[in-house]
């Protein structure tokens, strides 16, 4: 896992969680608490609020990102650049400040002009903007998005048998598609991934972002450090049955579990409280890494088959590898005898050993390719192993 310096701030594994705070001056912004149009106000806002409650960056919007609102060209966003300057010369708490824009000339002033960093949620699109971040040395957030300007965040829109090839298209799930956008494109050196959280399209689901967070971990075979925005977000509020204002319970039990799984920045409205349930995420995190001699040994995060099988792929090995090398222990309950014995047998084939337990359950231990195997087979039967069978084959993806 490749670490980034943002302007001084360390960013991966080896730092803390960093807390992204939010500052809008667009008037059309959803959460109305971060919206300020006077530079003064807005300071005051960055320092008590932001700063002062321990956010590591201030991430400033110049228009809203809500997708029922047209969206500001280069030159209306230049022409509200001022306020953020504004704003920021006028802070006296010492933080990061990200400019979050699509366009690369926007990036270029901001960065010229006292912003450290740049926040795209537009995933490149403007394919002139890697460049200015890389002249600037500037680290930059980048969101799984098409490359579309005017199209930020919608993912499932985009053709991707043009854009990867027919054969991909038809077999890619929604995360899948969410790390192909965030390659699109390339990746600088001081790139952070944002898995794009929220409801950015009409095709966007809220099970498919709660599918994303399921499986956060796959995203760091891409070998960046890992933003998430997903303070109050709806998934989050559906699985509770709370509305907006409700959900900041929901919110901090997500940002440890986020952190838990990978995430290095938290973008939210609610630093204070965020900060706090982060530390708990990275408190209880096992990830071991040790370094000697120039020599870095990492343990990567696999805790499951599609795991495993993410990482090989991203670096180039063959995912299969992943089938014969993973180890599956499954305890399997409420077989009769006879289905126990035929499930023996059939295991027995496969090269999968089967164990019975104290209280009469069933362990089956072997490889990923082996148990896989076995569920094939079971699939075949016309009793309960049929269904298991399937079932089986569920739990191994």
């Amino acid at each position: 896992m490749d670490s980034v310096d943002a302007a001084g701030l360390g960013i991966g594994d080896e730092y803390p969680p960093r807390i992204m705070g939010v500052l809008n001056i667009s008037e059309e912004s959803p959460y109305d608490p971060s919206v300020y149009d006077d530079p003064g106000e807005a300071a005051q806002y960055v320092d008590e609020e932001l700063i002062d409650e321990g956010a590591d960056i201030v991430d400033i919007g110049l228009e809203s990102a809500n997708k029922r609102f047209d969206v500001l060209s280069a030159e209306e966003e230049l022409d509200q650049l001022h306020l953020a300057l504004e704003t920021i010369e006028s802070v006296s708490g010492d933080a990061i400040f990200s400019i979050e824009t699509r366009y690369a000339a926007v990036a270029d002033e901001a960065l010229s002009q006292g912003f450290d960093m740049v926040n795209d949620i537009c995933g490149f699109a403007d394919p002139e903007l890697p460049a200015v971040c890389e002249d600037h040395d500037a680290a930059v957030a980048k969101m799984a998005s098409p490359p579309d300007i005017e199209r930020p965040g919608a993912v499932e829109e985009t053709d991707w048998a043009a854009r990867k090839s027919t054969a991909w298209a038809a077999e890619a799930d929604y995360v899948d598609q969410v790390s192909e956008a965030l390659k699109q494109n390339g990746l600088t050196d001081k790139t952070i991934i944002d898995p794009a959280f929220g409801g950015w399209s009409e095709a966007q689901t809220l099970a498919d972002d709660r599918e994303t967070f399921r499986r956060l971990r796959e995203f760091r075979a891409l070998e960046r450090p890992m933003l998430v925005s997903i303070n109050r977000k709806n998934f989050l509020g559906e699985i509770a049955g709370r509305e907006t204002d409700e959900r900041l319970p929901v919110s901090l039990a997500a940002t440890s579990m986020a952190v838990e799984r990978g995430a290095h920045v938290i973008r939210t409205h609610d630093v204070a409280e965020t900060r706090d349930a982060a530390l708990i995420g990275k408190a209880f995190t096992e990830r071991a890494s040790a370094t000697a001699d120039g020599i870095t040994i990492s343990q990567l995060d696999v805790t499951s088959t599609r795991e495993f099988r993410t990482q090989l792929r991203e670096r180039g090995i063959d995912p299969a590898i992943a089938d014969d090398w993973q180890g599956q222990l499954l305890e399997l309950d409420g077989l009769d005898p006879e289905a126990i014995d035929r499930l023996v047998a059939i295991a027995t084939e496969q090269g999968v050993v089967v164990r019975r337990t104290a209280d009469g359950a069933c362990l089956l231990v072997g490889s990923t390719a082996n148990v896989s195997a076995v569920a094939g087979a079971l699939s075949s039967e016309t009793d309960c192993l049929g269904k298991l069978g399937e079932k089986l084959s569920g739990v191994l993806r």
